[in-house]
């Protein structure tokens, strides 16, 4: 078994700060904001990012991972405080604003909604989708969903809505009625207003 060096500390500087750059860039710019332009705004050679990230999909998820977990927490805070259906609808709402507010999120979660081994770091798909198997299985059980919905029609659907809201003005501010549509087409109750 191969022995992992640990990072020298000029590289790990270079490292947190290509990621810090990068999440200031996609938001910005979005997922195509330019890789050369990062890795000057962040002092180094554009050889320098892609020994730390080969692609632009392995920097795209490493500059989002803390915020794709935090989303995933999120779905826990919900169910612990709302009753099942409520709290799905509520994560996903907070997943459909987060999509179009975090310019390159929803790119980066595209993958994780069609093919998970398209993604170079399993965990950014991996959590999200835990986390709303765990939402849907308890709206399933309280009756407000479904039982022939899974999880990952359920994310599928919320990138839609996300592109949908994009679509209709560019912002979130349809996100909720969209969602409403959705979900009763799914049998769970309307969210609110």
């Amino acid at each position: 078994m191969a022995q992992v060096r640990p990072m020298r500390a000029d590289a790990r500087r270079n490292h947190e700060r290509l990621l810090r750059v990068a999440v200031e860039a996609f938001a910005e710019h979005g997922e195509g904001a330019s890789l050369d332009d990062i890795a000057r705004r962040a002092g180094v050679g554009s050889g320098t990012l892609y020994r730390h990230f080969p692609t632009r999909q392995a920097l795209l998820e490493a500059a989002y991972l803390d915020r794709v977990e935090a989303i995933a927490a999120r779905a826990g805070v919900l169910a612990s405080e709302l009753p099942p259906g409520a709290a799905l609808r509520e994560w996903l709402y907070e997943l459909g604003v987060g999509m179009i507010r975090m310019r390159g999120l929803k790119a980066l979660l595209g993958p994780a909604v069609t093919d998970a081994g398209s993604l170079v770091n399993p965990a950014c798909g991996d959590s999200v989708k835990a986390a709303a198997g765990r939402l849907v299985r308890a709206a399933q059980a309280e009756g407000t969903l479904r039982t022939d919905v899974e999880a990952i029609d359920v994310l599928r659907l919320a990138h839609g809505v996300a592109t949908a809201s994009e679509l209709a003005d560019g912002q979130d501010r349809h996100v909720r009625r969209y969602l409403t549509l959705l979900m009763e087409g799914l049998g769970a109750a309307p969210v609110s207003r």
